[in-house]
């Protein structure tokens, strides 16, 4: 599953998850509408939603065997057409939001002990940057090592905020 990675932004759902219409059929973003451009990357996110669905799906059917969770971050953000930029990629200091600011979502079964929703949903607006990442999948997965800095999980570490 790749996203919404673009320029191929019709290249990245099956064609019934083709609600939004009308469609940018081209990588070539100069030859398609803002319209068609906007459209398309809306397909893209509606199939992300039901990919993400299915994964969720498949983790409550196991949750009696095995602690679950999805974490699902993006790489980054893309700009469509605001300000006359596209797709994604600027130095960090000239970036838009739109390619700065990313989805983060994180699922977990009602079962698992380890994660307090509750303390998660409390912190669904604090500022987070992908360095985050590393030291909350290491909290996840329980890895113990030196290099795991508790503050920066994201998870395990929203008492630290």
């Amino acid at each position: 599953q790749m996203g919404s990675h673009g320029p191929a932004y019709y290249r990245r759902y099956p064609e019934r998850f083709e609600r939004f219409t009308p469609v940018c059929k081209t990588n070539q973003l100069e030859n398609c509408t803002e319209e068609e451009i906007g459209n398309t990357y809306d397909n893209t996110i509606l199939y992300t939603d039901y990919f993400l669905s299915r994964v969720i799906e498949l983790l409550k059917n196991n949750a009696d065997e095995f602690e679950t969770v999805l974490f699902y971050v993006s790489d980054h953000g893309e700009s469509l057409g605001e300000n006359g930029l596209y797709l994604h990629g600027m130095p960090y200091f000239l970036a838009p939001e739109e390619q700065t600011h990313i989805p983060l979502i994180v699922w977990a079964d009602d079962n698992n002990p380890d994660i307090d929703i509750d303390t998660l949903r409390q912190h669904r607006d604090d500022k987070y940057t992908h360095d985050n990442v590393f030291h909350t999948i290491l909290g996840l997965l329980e890895i113990v090592t030196t290099a795991y800095q508790p503050e920066m999980d994201m998870i395990h570490g929203v008492q630290y905020h």
